[in-house]
């Protein structure tokens, strides 16, 4: 799909298609529909972001506790959006050894207990150890620094949904 097409969408082919950009929550997309023409996709984008900045502390850890628990329950009932299953497929964690499952689900359910919330990280940009490693590490976090932490991170999972859906331009160079 190409910029000329998303901006030609109705409000609800807009949710749609955009509606799980942020995980399960197709209310951003609702939100930041009114403001289309979109440039580009940096500037829808911005736009979502700039909607997730605007949200009191209680709606941006609504749409923290959107996300599921990485490779937890809604994994092993068949329960994840497409998107993230093939994230958490890519970032290994579909394939977690008994060791590393039992470590995941005792660190996620430390998290959850300290933050109110579900570790968020872009799996796709991580793999197996370094998702563990940063759950480990982010346990220490303050609350509103772990809050701002995990909106970056939804933030960055929005980013590759966005390009998953939108075809941008090929940059084209003089040889």
């Amino acid at each position: 799909m190409d910029m000329r097409q998303v901006n030609s969408l109705s409000y609800e082919e807009f949710v749609e298609t955009f509606g799980n950009v942020v995980e399960r929550c197709p209310v951003v997309a609702a939100a930041v529909w009114s403001g289309r023409p979109f440039a580009n996709s940096h500037d829808l984008e911005a736009s979502i972001g700039e909607f997730i900045d605007s949200l009191p502390v209680a709606g941006q850890e609504g749409i923290v506790r959107c996300h599921p628990d990485l490779a937890g329950r809604d994994l092993k009932r068949g329960a994840l959006t497409a998107e993230s299953r093939g994230e958490q497929t890519q970032a290994g964690l579909t394939l977690l050894d008994a060791g590393d499952a039992a470590r995941m689900n005792r660190l996620n359910a430390q998290y959850k207990e300290r933050f109110g919330f579900p570790f968020v990280i872009c799996a796709r940009m991580n793999n197996k150890e370094e998702i563990l490693l940063r759950l480990a590490e982010r346990l220490g976090n303050e609350p509103a620094q772990e809050r701002q932490c995990a909106i970056e991170e939804v933030k960055k999972i929005c980013q590759l949904r966005l390009q998953d859906i939108i075809q941008c331009p090929a940059t084209h160079t003089k040889l």
